[in-house]
């Protein structure tokens, strides 16, 4: 059995008479990226901070490499630390500043503090940067500023809570990059994400909660394979005959049929078999009802497919207060 890195059994938490986080079971393999994914108000940040110490569990037990999130707080945060959805940097020190104060801050002598400081800087291509307070920062410059604080010392798990909430697609490829290179020098992460694609190009492996409990885990390979059925993607010509389009799969395929965020994009899942002929059937009914289709494919399910399956509704959705 590979080593773990967090264990926990029925994990609980409540605030009021609402059930945050209601038994959740986790075995968190060291070494890799592990995703966390769910919707707003899963329980994503209230489950990471009680693995790092910051809530106390009101039921269940939590382990970080064989220490009790409770009873072995301090031996815990010895080994992790935790970066959270926004900055929490200083926007009124620069960015060489910020890291070098942290650096003291855990026991580096001022020496040392400056060249770990740079080294980072450098890595995390802040290097130009570095002298201008982090307030001037762009969105992905302080996500940066942020996980590079966060590794001053090296720790053996970094929990990240949503690091690319609210990022442009270029600053969302940069932060992945960094997780890559993280992992690569033998720290396992915990990665918590709303955004399908995040979990399916960075993690090893994904566990699916909703409501405060894991409802399905494994590989994306496995994820997307349980859901037992291929996918025809479409792209139409106008949007204005999405609404058409979606109303003659529907009846063709006799299944859901979901819109994606592209305007022009319908995705419906194919069951029953022979998914080439059941395509190719749906595909002529689109051409006769003279909705113009630019593009398909057929393939597997995606991570957004089986969420959707698997809890009947988006995982980019904003789950109810």
């Amino acid at each position: 059995m590979p080593e773990l890195a967090i264990e926990t059994s029925g994990l609980v938490k409540t605030f009021g008479d609402t059930r945050a986080v209601d038994g959740l079971d986790l075995k968190v393999p060291a070494g890799a990226v592990y995703g966390v994914l769910g919707p707003n108000g899963a329980g994503k940040t209230t489950a990471v901070r009680m693995m790092a110490t910051l809530l106390r569990p009101d039921g269940g037990q939590a382990s970080v490499f064989g220490h009790d999130v409770v009873r072995e707080a301090d031996a815990v945060r010895r080994r992790v630390s935790l970066t959270g959805q926004y900055a929490s940097v200083d926007e009124d020190l620069t960015g060489a500043e910020n890291l070098i104060l942290l650096a003291r801050l855990l026991g580096h002598r001022k020496p040392a503090a400056r060249a770990r400081a740079a080294e980072l800087l450098e890595a995390f291509g802040l290097t130009e940067a570095a002298g201008r307070q982090v307030k001037t920062y762009s969105g992905g410059m302080r996500r940066r500023i942020d996980i590079a604080a966060s590794i001053l010392n090296t720790p053996d798990l970094l929990f990240l809570d949503e690091p690319t909430t609210g990022l442009d697609p270029r600053s969302r490829n940069n932060v992945w990059d960094i997780i890559r290179i993280v992992v690569a020098h033998g720290t396992t992460v915990l990665l918590t994400t709303q955004y399908l694609e995040e979990a399916d190009r960075l993690a090893s492996r994904i566990a699916v909660i909703d409501h405060g409990k894991v409802i399905a885990e494994g590989t994306p390979g496995e994820l997307k394979s349980s859901v037992g059925s291929g996918s025809i993607h479409v792209r139409l010509r106008d949007p204005a005959t999405r609404q058409a389009a979606e109303r003659v799969l529907a009846e063709t395929l006799d299944t859901a049929v979901y819109l994606e965020s592209d305007a022009v994009a319908l995705t419906a899942r194919i069951t029953g078999g022979n998914e080439a002929e059941q395509a190719s059937r749906a595909l002529h009914r689109l051409a006769e009802a003279g909705i113009v289709v630019d593009d398909f494919s057929l393939g597997q399910p995606s991570l957004d497919e089986v969420f959707l399956a698997l809890t009947d509704h988006r995982a980019t959705e904003e789950a109810a207060a």
